[in-house]
């Protein structure tokens, strides 16, 4: 009896090992998913602030090229190109006029395995509103 289960339990040496190798992919794929939904979340926050930025500036400066390299200096690390990715509206802002300032942006995936899943860029677009003085 106590060799029947002797030979049971060497039997299920490589139980553990089978295992871990079918479970590892997947909590490699899960934090590396992580990872990457960190990295779009806080460049979405980022452009969100520099939109912010940029419409505070506005509302009281009105010259456009000042609003947009003030949203570009509040995007520290993004590289915004200014003629393509900040879009105000309108073009000549006059006192009481809402004025809109839209930043569009892309983030370049770093995970090989979640480029054939999401798209790739990850497109992000965010826009702020605020009454001109």
């Amino acid at each position: 009896m106590f060799q029947l289960i002797n030979t049971l339990r060497k039997s299920r040496r490589g139980q553990a090992l089978v295992e871990l190798a079918l479970v590892i992919p997947i909590l490699i794929l899960i934090l590396f998913g992580i990872m990457e939904f960190g990295r779009v979340f806080h460049s979405y926050l980022v452009i969100t602030h520099a939109a912010r930025e940029g419409a505070r500036n506005g509302v009281i400066s009105k010259d456009i090229n000042e609003i947009k390299q003030k949203a570009q200096n509040a995007s520290p690390g993004l590289n915004l190109d200014i003629n393509n990715d900040i879009a105000i509206n309108p073009s000549t802002p006059t006192t009481g006029d809402p004025l809109t300032v839209t930043i569009n942006h892309e983030v370049e995936l770093y995970t090989p395995v979640l480029e054939n899943i999401l798209t790739d860029p990850v497109p992000l677009s965010t826009s702020c509103t605020m009454r001109v003085e």
